[in-house]
């Protein structure tokens, strides 16, 4: 099985190396729909996650809320480590969290966000980070993207 996990680093290494696994899936794949909805101020996010797959995340620049619908997981971040969830679960990720998932069971995973963006591609761009580095935002930066999705 995977050795705990400690820091970024770590975790930024076993993403290269499972996209180096032939057939693997390191961001978005068609084999993993997404479903997006908008309300006043939510942006929530539906992944669905067919069993026996190992994905990585992404990183999301704002703590939130995570709802496990549906599944069993095996999950590794660099402040939880390793753990099992069963469905029905939810959890609050900080901001920064990426994890390195293992789906036993088909998977249903929810994220709920804070934003006025309306499409997808506005909220994408408004919670995901492309690194660690972009993570960690400061209040301008997060107020600039804020207005980007208010255009």
């Amino acid at each position: 099985m995977l050795a705990k996990i400690e820091s970024r680093g770590e975790i930024a290494l076993l993403e290269k190396d499972i996209a180096a696994i032939p057939g693997a899936w390191v961001g978005d794949s068609d084999n993993c729909p997404l479903t997006h909805s908008f309300s006043d101020g939510i942006y929530t996010r539906e992944i669905f996650i067919p069993a026996d797959v190992l994905l990585v995340g992404k990183i999301h620049r704002h703590e939130h809320p995570n709802f496990l619908l549906k599944g069993r997981v095996t999950v590794i971040t660099e402040a939880g480590g390793l753990e099992e969830l069963t469905a029905p679960c939810y959890m609050i990720s900080p901001a920064g969290t990426k994890r390195v998932v293992y789906t036993h069971e088909d998977t249903v995973w929810v994220t709920v966000h804070a934003t006025d963006c309306k499409t997808p591609e506005e909220a994408e761009k408004f919670i995901i980070a492309e690194d660690y580095d972009d993570a960690e935002l400061n209040e301008n930066q997060i107020k600039v993207l804020e207005e980007l999705c208010l255009l």
